[in-house]
């Protein structure tokens, strides 16, 4: 198996399920209405809603910069705001970020080992190479559905 095989693994297992740690993103929303996506129980938090486009804002980002762009998201592309939060609005993000996220997973796996080292386009950081970029995009979701999991239990009380 390849490096960006096994990269491409580790996204997708943080996002879809599977992982050694416990639940990943997906299964977190898996009973998550638009109501509790919208809501904010922990004041100065995002909402779980706000977390998810976070999260697709960044899977884009990375799967760009993996074809060679330079990217730098705005505040508002970063944390993109929640206008229609209707239930057919929820569900249709989650479709829109699993699909941009299986984008990602096939630039990842057809990504070749030999440019893993290579800089990232518009990021000066030396340390700043695509082995870097991919494996934090896995530490990304992790953190995220940590949080998502935590938005979850404070609104169950």
């Amino acid at each position: 198996m390849s490096e960006t095989a096994r990269l491409a693994d580790q996204i997708r297992r943080a996002f879809d399920g599977q992982a050694w740690h416990g639940d990943s993103v997906l299964e977190l929303l898996a009973n998550v209405d638009a109501t509790t996506a919208a809501a904010h129980p922990i004041k100065g938090a995002h909402s779980i809603w706000e977390l998810l486009l976070h999260i697709a804002a960044w899977d884009d980002a990375v799967l760009r910069r993996a074809e060679g762009t330079a990217v730098k998201l705005s505040d508002e592309e970063n944390f993109p705001a929640v206008h229609d939060t209707s239930e057919t609005a929820w569900r249709t993000a989650v479709e829109q970020v699993k699909q941009k996220h299986e984008a990602l997973i096939k630039v990842v796996v057809a990504f070749p080992d030999s440019r893993l080292f290579d800089p990232v386009p518009g990021k000066p950081e030396k340390y700043y190479d695509h082995f870097y970029m991919f494996s934090g995009i896995v530490q990304h979701e992790l953190y995220h559905a940590g949080q998502i999991a935590l938005l979850k239990k404070a609104q169950a009380k």
